[in-house]
């Protein structure tokens, strides 16, 4: 593959390659062209790929379109403007969509009213919320720019009539490249793509990548173009100035009750609310976001600061229309403070926000930028973030992140590779696009980057699924294409099923919630719903709301306004922190550390951690608290990036949990701790129960054993791992879960057939019993891809065996302390999360306090003065 960074033009350069009525009118619009769009508008124009990364607000998508309907308009005026669609616009959000179009269509008339001649340039789009008759209008005049979704795009590709309408294409422009890059919806579209190439346009097709801050940008060019094309890439990543800034919302963090850190969160907010003309703030759940929306909506109507509704929340699980009323009033402006969970962090046009804020981390550096980007909608704003922090791990972690963004250190991105569930889909999809060789489709599949590595092993075995040659008929897993001589054929029905099951989004259970009236509210989680007693009170959208009962699956409340919630919010999976950033964190505790073990003055290594992490003294001092509690705890083995500590903890009620301090993040620990687990099990023949965090992992086991928790970094082997993880997750929940999102993607189970929905329930259950069947079947393909999904998208394997690989070379030591009955304060985190009865976060907070309290008598009694763990200033 060929990657060249873009040539970048001057003003005067790149308004000679425009249109001059384009030209016009962005010179007394615009003035001046922002680096992206010098980058990318001379590539467009001469075709090429191109990949624009750079964050919101520096007119990437304009840069996108400028050239393409520059060009468009020369067609028109040399008369060769033909009723064909010359662009596909794809983006992973509908309300994205509906946003592109709005976007096009404003600068378009404005360009219309500086000249009438100026051609008409039809713009339309084309979702599952596009009506029939609107369908039929395209088809008979098509659009000559179509803004879709992935999944309809697939549609249309293998649609009868619509597919030679994308066969006149020039451009493809991706959206959001980087939310797509790292999912099953990426690889499914980047083969779509493909197919339009190779099948339906028969040459090649100019590919336009958009993204946010992301890295690498070689990779994400890969996945854009494929690893034999050559892609420009246009940097601009760093062009919009940052101001970040970590805040502890009181003095003492450890020390603090669950009031005083609420009240110090809610007095910051309501301070920047203030001081701001449109505030975002970003939780890391759904459940964050309702709580904050409800408790701002309060204290703000009862201190008649302003009017309560002039705060609102955003996330998935509210209604489209609650969404779209939301995201109107931010661009009017009518809205002070908007808490989103991760629904607001794409390119939603939302307006003027000059103040994000993040309650906690944000667990990666790219997503910081992302969330931070948001703030300053324009190319010379800056971007101003605010990080509050609720506790010490929280600090070190987010004033790291903050550090990385500043340093332009970002996360790599992880794209799945060799999906076989996709590749059902994609064979499926090409063999109704035509009638195709089985092997000039693996050589096909091979150019994108998603299966540039799948074996021919890989592909034979998921042909011989779909072909039926596995014998699951009396399962009810029927053939959906089959074998014409070396030609691949559709069944019967095959289209009907594609057009209803594909895609790759997995339907999680969701339970609608409506009024007693009926009007539609949003959804619950299943977990949540299912906890609920009639009288319960409960946050949705940022209001109560009394649980009344269920009725057809779905929750039936009514308005409970001021009333205090009685149940905590749903379950939501947190956020898990990136291997990257995980351990840079690692490394700067093993720089505090080194200081301190040099025999640094306090002061000095309080200045140190300031200038450093560019903090206020108050944060500084309390990370070197923190670092100094572990170090004298520890007798000086704070862990760090080259050395895994594990801690041997005798709890009272007779259970030894061996504590593993190893900062890597959750995914690559969720494997380790696992086959962890396994080889303990198996050592001591006894069960052993698992406590995951981002910092380390907790094994707990009854009695007191005779056992060196070290022995499984160096009995297991690195190259055997994944075959480990396979034998563990076979018992689990989670493979039976993930192994229907699976099957429904391979079309094992369908979802609907013949015009009927078949309930999630049914499927869940129809699933199981075929897990069962084709456990016994080796190497079957979609349970293989089963195990791969959990140990390489879900989890990290790979850097799992990466840990055990640097221990077993000698790059990063392992030691052990104890047994204790105390644990140690780099513990205490890792703790909390076992206690499955702490559902209230002042139980949390409280029983924190607690085991530091026991650290200070530990430290006491082994005659260390204890005056020095004490923040000292204001």
């Amino acid at each position: 593959m060929t990657v060249a960074s873009s040539r970048y033009l001057d003003d005067e350069g790149i308004y000679r390659l425009l249109n001059p009525t384009i030209a016009r009118w962005f010179k007394g619009k615009y003035g001046t062209f922002t680096p992206p769009q010098r980058g990318a508008i001379p590539a467009i124009i001469s075709r090429k790929n191109v990949l624009v990364s750079s964050p919101t607000g520096s007119g990437k998508t304009l840069a996108a379109f400028l050239g393409i309907i520059s060009e468009l308009a020369n067609k028109a005026k040399e008369g060769n403007l033909e009723d064909k669609i010359y662009t596909i616009y794809v983006s992973p959000l509908r309300a994205l969509n509906n946003d592109m179009k709005r976007n096009l269509t404003e600068p378009l008339q404005e360009i219309r009213q500086l000249d009438p001649d100026f051609p008409e340039i039809r713009v339309a789009v084309r979702t599952s919320d596009t009506s029939s008759s609107e369908k039929q209008k395209m088809l008979k005049k098509p659009p000559h720019i179509l803004i879709t979704t992935p999944e309809s795009f697939s549609i249309s590709l293998v649609s009868l009539k619509f597919r030679e309408k994308l066969a006149s294409a020039e451009w493809i422009v991706i959206d959001e490249i980087h939310e797509l890059a790292n999912s099953k919806r990426g690889s499914m579209l980047m083969t779509i793509v493909e197919f339009l190439e190779n099948f339906v346009k028969k040459e090649r097709i100019a590919r336009v990548g958009l993204s946010a801050t992301i890295s690498p940008l070689e990779e994400v060019a890969k996945f854009l173009v494929g690893p034999q094309r050559s892609c420009e890439i246009v940097d601009a990543r760093f062009v919009k100035p940052i101001n970040i800034d970590v805040v502890s919302p009181v003095k003492d963090l450890v020390h603090a009750t669950e009031d005083e850190v609420e009240a110090g969160i809610y007095r910051y907010l309501i301070e920047e609310i203030k001081r701001h003309r449109t505030t975002l703030i970003f939780t890391n759940t759904r459940s964050g976001t309702e709580r904050v929306a409800y408790k701002l909506r309060k204290i703000l109507s009862s201190g008649e600061l302003f009017d309560a509704d002039s705060v609102a929340a955003h996330h998935s699980s509210l209604s489209r229309e609650v969404r779209l009323d939301v995201e109107e009033k931010l661009k009017k402006g009518e809205l002070k403070a908007v808490v989103s969970s991760t629904s607001l962090e794409l390119g939603i046009d939302i307006g003027y926000i000059d103040l994000v804020v993040l309650l906690s981390s944000p667990k990666s550096v790219s997503r910081l930028l992302q969330r931070i980007g948001r703030a300053g909608h324009h190319i010379k704003a800056v971007s101003e973030g605010r990080i509050i922090v609720v506790d010490r791990d929280d600090l070190a972690e987010c004033a790291v992140l903050a550090q990385l963004a500043r340093e332009r250190k970002i996360d790599s991105v992880h794209i799945p590779k060799k999906p076989l569930d996709v590749l059902v889909q994609a064979i499926m999809a090409a063999s109704l696009i035509e009638e195709v060789d089985a092997d000039e489709l693996y050589t096909i599949l091979k150019k994108t980057y998603t299966f540039s590595d799948l074996t021919y092993e890989e592909y034979k075995s998921v042909l011989d699924y779909v072909t039926g040659k596995y014998g699951l008929e009396e399962n009810k897993v029927y053939a959906k294409v089959r074998m014409r001589g070396s030609k691949l054929v559709p069944k019967f029905g095959s289209r009907m099923i594609f057009f209803l099951n594909s895609g790759t989004i997995p339907d999680e259970a969701k339970v609608p919630v409506r009024l007693e009236s009926g009007r539609y509210i949003g959804n619950l989680e299943e977990e949540f719903a299912e906890i609920l007693s009639p009288g319960d009170i409960f946050v949705l959208a940022g209001k109560t709301y009394e649980f009344v009962g269920s009725r057809a699956g779905e929750v039936i409340v009514r308005p409970a306004e001021g009333q205090r919630p009685t149940v905590p919010s749903w379950f939501s999976e947190m956020l898990p922190l990136a291997y990257d950033s995980a351990r840079e964190i690692a490394k700067f505790r093993g720089e505090v550390a080194r200081l301190i073990a040099e025999g640094r003055p306090r002061e000095e290594v309080i200045s140190y951690v300031q200038k450093r992490l560019n903090l206020r003294k108050r944060e500084a001092e309390s990370i070197y608290i923190y670092v100094l509690e572990e170090y004298l705890f520890t007798n000086g083995l704070v862990p760090s990036d080259d050395l895994y500590l594990v801690e041997i903890y005798e709890e009272p009620d007779g259970k030894t949990t061996y504590i593993y301090h190893v900062l890597t993040g959750r995914r690559s620990l969720d494997a380790l701790s696992r086959a962890f687990a396994y080889k303990i099990s198996n050592d001591l023949n006894t069960d052993v129960k698992i406590t995951l965090s981002d910092n380390g992992f907790a094994l707990t086991v009854n009695g007191r054993p005779d056992y060196d928790p070290k022995k499984p970094f160096f009995e297991l082997s690195p190259d055997e791992l994944y075959d480990v993880l396979s034998k563990v997750l076979m018992r689990t929940e989670l493979l039976k879960r993930r192994f229907r999102h699976v099957a429904e993607r391979a079309f094992m189970i369908l979802k609907r057939y013949k015009g009927k929905e078949k309930s999630l329930e049914r499927r869940q259950l129809s699933s199981e019993s075929l897990l069962e069947v084709v456990k016994r079947i080796e190497g079957f393909p979609v349970l293989r891809e089963t195990f791969r999904e959990i140990l390489e998208d879900y989890m990290d394997y790979h850097k799992a065996a990466e840990i055990l690989r640097r221990v077993q070379n000698g790059e990063v030591k392992v030691e052990v302390v104890g047994p204790n009955d105390t644990p140690s304060p780099f513990a205490h985190g890792i703790l909390v999360k076992e206690y499955s009865d702490v559902v209230l976060a002042s139980d949390k907070r409280n029983l924190l306090r607690s085991l530091h309290d026991k650290v200070i008598e530990y430290l006491k009694k082994k005659g260390i003065q204890v005056d020095l763990l004490q923040v000292t200033v204001s």
